[in-house]
């Protein structure tokens, strides 16, 4: 499958929807680099792996894994499926470290499937990615307490776990975070009974770009499923409780990050958004978010500033009617806010100007504020303007 280059804009320049890897294309790779040099990642591990960074927080992290079937609609892209299916892997705050063993980073096809679909799998082995360590333990006893939701949406054709050490992070910080894998949107999903679902959107988005909009208006809806069974009186997880339904907040990747403001203005429990460097793809109502708070986050070159190639940002600025911010950050790429730049330093692959440490650390605090300030009411001075700490992030206000 050739590689789906970045949407620039929702109109002129929809010949594909964004979402290769940044490291996709290359010819060569150095060999991966022990884990242990990586700032931020010390405990030690086999060679050759790759450990993800440290969280943060005061909490230990747990994480389980869901099946969910939405069987009261039809799946867009294949419509003889049993209903929506989605894959939902839940970070939370854990009782102590030691409970449970540490969860996989992904299953070994969907590391091949991944690999292959950017044309990098001679170069990054599946049982390797696949091997990546990570801090979550398998189903641990969450603390006690109730703490904030948190959804996360994946860029298109690209897992969930792509975005796991944000998502990691933020439950050390006390937050319950569902990452969300959109059926028949990646490269490939594993299911329960052996199965996989490989990027049968992919062909379709290929042939016509504008059907981003099936995806974004597809992923509200997969949001507002989530929330039922997560916080709805039957709920799928069985330590629910610990979530506080009261304060929900979303943030995504590329498409998922355009989705956050399509569910938002849709669903009114998602109370705080971020997109994370994704073209939007449809227009708020003319209510706006009714004052809810959204965040845009993302590269410092000619697509993301103001008057950048990518129009909608300029679109959407004057719509989003609440607190907003409008974010940049020099010597970023697309993948910048996942794990990406972790694999491609990990991996020996072309990186993006700005460190792989500082990536994970910005998009790690600029995220984590957002979601202290909005949902906690914990005011974050790091969101009001530039500082000498992070001299890459820059603030805009056309």
């Amino acid at each position: 499958m050739a590689n789906i280059t970045r949407v620039v804009t929702a109109a002129a320049l929809t010949a594909a929807l964004a979402l290769a890897l940044p490291f996709a294309g290359a010819a060569t790779a150095a060999p991966a680099r022990p884990a242990a040099t990586l700032q931020g990642t010390t405990d030690a591990v086999p060679a050759g792996i790759l450990q993800l960074p440290r969280p943060t927080g005061p909490h230990s992290v747990g994480r389980t894994t869901l099946h969910l079937t939405d069987r009261s609609r039809t799946d867009p892209w294949v419509p003889t499926a049993d209903g929506r299916e989605l894959m939902v892997t839940v970070h939370y705050p854990a009782a102590r470290s030691g409970d449970g063993r540490t969860a996989r980073y992904s299953t070994v096809e969907e590391a091949r499937l991944l690999a292959e679909g950017q044309g990098i799998d001679a170069l990054v082995p599946a049982d390797v990615l696949s091997a990546t360590r990570t801090y979550g333990r398998v189903d641990a006893r969450p603390a006690k307490g109730k703490y904030p939701l948190i959804l996360l949406s994946p860029g298109f054709s690209v897992s969930r776990f792509t975005l796991t050490n944000l998502a990691e992070d933020l439950a050390s910080r006390g937050y319950v975070v569902a990452s969300l894998d959109h059926a028949y949107e990646s490269f490939g999903i594993s299911v329960p009974g052996g199965r996989t679902l490989t990027c049968v959107a992919c062909e379709a988005l290929e042939a016509d770009g504008s059907k981003g909009a099936v995806v974004t208006a597809t992923r509200a809806e997969d949001v507002s499923y989530v929330l039922d069974r997560l916080t709805g009186d039957k709920p799928a997880w069985r330590h629910a409780g610990i979530i506080d339904k009261k304060r929900v907040g979303m943030a995504g990747h590329s498409i998922g990050g355009a989705s956050a403001a399509t569910a938002m203005a849709g669903d009114r429990r998602v109370d705080a958004g971020i997109n994370m460097d994704g073209s939007f793809w449809e227009d708020l109502p003319a209510e706006g978010l009714d004052g809810r708070p959204f965040m845009m986050l993302g590269t410092d070159d000619d697509i993301h500033r103001p008057g950048g190639l990518d129009t909608t940002w300029d679109r959407m600025w004057p719509t989003l009617d609440g607190w907003k911010r409008w974010v940049t950050v020099a010597g970023s790429d697309h993948f910048t806010f996942s794990d990406g730049p972790l694999i491609s330093w990990h991996f020996g692959l072309p990186q993006s100007p700005l460190p792989a440490d500082r990536a994970v650390a910005i998009t790690r605090t600029y995220v984590a504020a957002f979601f202290d300030q909005h949902l906690r009411g914990r005011s974050q001075p790091v969101l009001s303007g530039p500082t000498a700490a992070n001299p890459e992030v820059k603030f805009h206000n056309p």
